[in-house]
């Protein structure tokens, strides 16, 4: 179903941008290590998003163009 498919990538790209934003907060006050599993926690998230996002417009029939 694309809307699931949708809000799973939504909710990915929102884990993401939540695990960013933490991240820099560690940097900024001097937590690299921790900044740093933020850091990958927001990569991986990042590449949830994007798999969902291209499983949601393919089961949706809309394709990207490059």
């Amino acid at each position: 179903m694309p809307k699931d498919s949708h809000k799973k990538a939504a909710e990915h790209h929102e884990n993401a941008a939540k695990a960013h934003k933490t991240a820099a907060e560690h940097h900024e006050k001097g937590n690299h290590e921790e900044g740093d599993k933020h850091s990958q926690a927001a990569h991986e998230h990042s590449t949830k998003a994007h798999e969902a996002s291209k499983e949601a417009h393919t089961k949706s029939g809309v394709s990207k163009k490059k």
